[in-house]
């Protein structure tokens, strides 16, 4: 099994790291356009295998697409980064170029491929991509439900003072600041819901905690996070390559589901050998379905967008 990961900054290396310590791909094949930096990444993350004990070979190359054919997964993780106080949708006039150029080459070498966007605004980019390649839907997946639930995740364990392992969560919507919806109704502690272990008030807190997540570190770091990115993507290109049906929210392609058509947004899936196999409807009350129509009309703005810089 072949995984390429198209950008070799700190979330494509991240994730082509943690795909190879995981040791279920037989190649990871890292692409960039600056010279010889995917390579260095590449032998860099080569000469931790004996290390890390693992057997994947990464491979590095500088634009050269002819070297990703065959692969089963293409993850998508070029273009310019978030900057401090920077939106994801200001990034959408440079982003989108980029996507649209590597997935088109990505296709060319590879017709069979599963594709995963990561760029930036994520939840546009994914839509793009379907615009421009026509692909069966179950075949282009966004990332980003995936790294909110995580994060969510994160500050639920926080905040009860337990092991992450404990709790579960997901985020569904838009993956932006204003439009990503924590389920906190529904997040639970070994199945006992969370809300019998924290007030209304913490509980409140962690949502916002949730919700502003990508800024904050942004903020301290001075530019977006990549190991929980680059996690996120892995497991996903896990559950795909070996087939294991996990449930992941993602941002797919909607056509009536939770009565929203013609958008990305994110909901949860079940991931295996074909991409996306089933997108799951969960039984959403007033309120959260009131917060994810908000969530789905942010994202159509920015994808208008799209057509006013001439993508469409």
């Amino acid at each position: 099994m072949k995984v390429t990961v198209v950008g070799a900054g700190a979330v494509g290396a991240s994730c082509a790291e943690y795909i190879a310590i995981k040791n279920f791909a037989s190649e990871v094949v890292l692409v960039d356009i600056k010279e010889n930096f995917a390579e260095g990444k590449a032998m860099d993350l080569m000469q931790t295998a004996a290390l890390n004990g693992f057997d994947t070979k990464i491979t590095g190359t500088t634009g050269d697409y002819s070297k990703t054919a065959g692969s089963t997964v293409a993850v998508i993780t070029s273009g310019i980064p978030r900057k401090p106080g920077m939106t994801r949708e200001e990034l959408i006039g440079i982003n989108a170029g980029i996507v649209k150029s590597v997935s088109e080459q990505l296709i060319k070498h590879s017709p069979d491929v599963i594709l995963i966007i990561v760029s930036n605004p994520m939840d546009t980019m994914t839509y793009l991509t379907h615009k421009t390649l026509g692909l069966p839907k179950n075949r282009i997946i966004g990332m980003g439900g995936a790294l909110d639930s995580a994060r969510f995740k994160f500050r639920l364990a926080e905040a009860i003072g337990c092991p992450s392992s404990d709790v579960d969560g997901m985020v569904i919507g838009g993956h932006s600041d204003k439009g990503m919806v924590p389920l906190t109704r529904l997040a639970s502690r070994n199945s006992v819901r969370v809300s019998e272990f924290l007030s209304e008030e913490r509980l409140q807190q962690v949502l916002e905690d949730t919700k502003v997540g990508g800024a904050t570190l942004t903020g301290m770091l001075g530019t977006s996070a990549w190991y929980a990115p680059g996690a996120a993507v892995s497991a996903l290109v896990q559950s795909i390559v070996c087939d294991q049906h996990k449930m992941f929210p993602c941002s797919v392609l909607l056509d009536g589901e939770y009565g929203l058509s013609d958008l990305c947004i994110g909901v949860p899936v079940l991931l295996g050998k074909n991409g996306i196999e089933k997108i799951v409807e969960i039984d959403l009350n007033d309120l959260e379905k009131e917060k994810l129509a908000t969530s789905a009309e942010g994202v159509k703005k920015t994808n208008a967008l799209l057509t006013e810089i001439g993508a469409l």
